[in-house]
C-alpha cells in the first residue's frame, strides 16, 4: 500500500506575502440580484432591471458582494506556493474557519466592470494559544481604479479546549425576548446632519436556513467550487470545532451590511466607508438573529462627515453572534 505524502499548508509554513494568481470577474446584473437574494435582502435596488437614485439605471452590488467578485481563495494560495490547503488534504483534512473581516470601499463596482482581485497572506499571529492568519484581498476595476479591499482572518489552530476569537474577545448573553418589535427604517436614508451620538439604528431580524447556507456556499464567481465544507457537509462539520454546520462568516457580514443599508445611503459605504465584523457565536440553521446598533461617534474630517456605528447580532437564545463596527462616510 502506497502512503500519501502531502506538503500541508500548516500555520508554521504560512508566510506573509504568499499569494494566489489574480482573479478576473465581470460584474453582471444577474450576479448582483442572486447575491442579494442569497443575502435575504429584498431591496428593489438589486433586482433585475432596477437601479438606484444614487447611481442611476445600472445596479451596483451590495457592498459585501466584494468577497464574491474578489474572492479569498485559500486553497489556490496554498497550491500556488507548493502546498495543499488543510481543507483539501487527504490525510489531515480540517477547516480553517472565519474569525473576522474588515472591509473598506473606495468606489462602487458597476455592471460591466471587470474586477481584478489579488489575494495574499498579510500576517499571522498567536493569541491565547490560538493561531490566526490574516489575508488581504484588493480589488480594482478595468481602469486600474481601486474598488475596495478586505482583510479576512481565519483560525488555523485552536488552543486546546477553546473556541477562539480573533482579538477584542467578547462573550455576552443578553436577556431572551420573544419576537421583539424591531425599530423600523427611516423613510429616507439618514443624513450626516440628522445623526446624533447615542441614536439607535433601524433593526433587522434574519432567520437562517440550511438551504440559504448551501446556496451561499455554492455562489462562486471565481476559483474552484467547494463540494464539502463546514457549511454544507454535516458529517464533516461534526468533526470540526462547531460540531455541526454553520453559516459562513461573510453571510453574517452581508446581514450586517443589509441592516446598515436600512439607515444609510449606499454612497456612505462606497465613499470610503468601512465595516469590521467579528464572529463570536456560530449562526446555525434555524437560528434567528436580530441585528441592531447605535451611533457611537460623529466627526468631520477632510471636508467629509464620518459616522461611527456599533452593531450587535443577538440570537433567539440571547447569545451574541457577532460584533461589528462601521464607519459611514458622507460627502465627496
Amino acid at each position: 500500500m502506497t502512503s500519501i505524502t502531502e506538503r500541508l499548508w500548516e500555520y508554521d509554513v504560512v508566510e506573509p506575502g504568499q499569494a494566489a494568481q489574480p482573479t478576473l470577474v465581470t460584474i453582471t446584473a444577474e450576479q448582483i440580484a442572486e447575491y442579494a437574494d442569497i443575502a435575504q435582502n429584498p431591496d428593489i435596488r438589486y433586482k433585475l432591471g432596477n437601479g438606484s437614485e444614487e447611481y442611476g439605471a445600472a445596479p451596483v452590488p451590495m457592498p459585501t458582494m466584494a468577497v464574491s467578485y474578489a474572492p479569498l481563495l485559500r486553497p489556490e494560495i496554498a497550491e500556488n506556493n507548493g502546498f495543499v490547503a488543510l481543507e483539501h488534504s487527504r490525510t489531515a483534512r480540517r477547516q480553517t474557519p472565519f474569525a473576522k473581516c474588515e472591509a473598506r470601499w473606495f468606489r462602487p463596482a458597476f455592471v460591466g466592470d471587470t474586477i481584478t482581485g489579488v489575494g495574499r497572506v498579510l500576517e499571522k499571529y498567536e493569541r491565547r494559544g490560538s493561531k490566526f492568519v490574516t489575508f488581504r484581498i484588493e480589488a480594482e476595476n478595468q481602469r486600474g481604479e481601486p474598488v475596495g479591499r478586505y482583510d479576512y482572518t481565519c483560525i488555523f489552530e485552536y488552543a486546546h479546549g477553546q473556541r477562539a476569537a480573533p482579538g477584542d474577545e467578547v462573550t455576552a448573553v443578553f436577556p431572551r425576548t420573544e419576537s421583539p418589535a424591531l425599530k423600523p427604517a427611516p423613510s429616507q436614508p439618514l443624513t450626516f446632519e440628522e445623526v446624533r451620538v447615542g441614536d439607535s439604528l433601524a433593526e433587522l431580524a434574519i432567520t437562517e436556513s440550511q438551504e440559504i447556507i448551501n446556496r451561499k456556499s455554492d455562489f462562486r464567481l471565481a476559483g474552484k467550487p467547494s463540494e464539502s465544507n463546514i457549511h454544507n457537509d454535516e458529517e464533516f462539520a461534526r468533526q470540526n470545532i462547531f460540531g455541526g454546520t454553520v453559516n459562513a462568516g461573510p453571510a453574517t457580514m452581508s446581514y450586517v451590511d443589509q441592516m446598515l443599508e436600512l439607515s444609510f445611503p449606499l454612497k456612505a459605504f462606497y465613499s470610503g466607508g468601512s465595516l469590521l465584523m467579528r464572529a463570536i457565536t456560530p449562526f446555525r440553521s434555524g437560528d434567528t438573529v436580530t441585528f441592531g446598533g447605535e451611533i457611537t461617534g460623529k466627526r468631520e474630517e477632510n471636508n467629509r462627515g464620518l459616522v461611527e456605528c456599533r452593531v450587535k447580532g443577538i440570537n433567539q437564545r440571547g447569545d451574541l453572534v457577532c460584533l461589528a463596527d462601521a464607519v459611514m462616510v458622507f460627502g465627496e
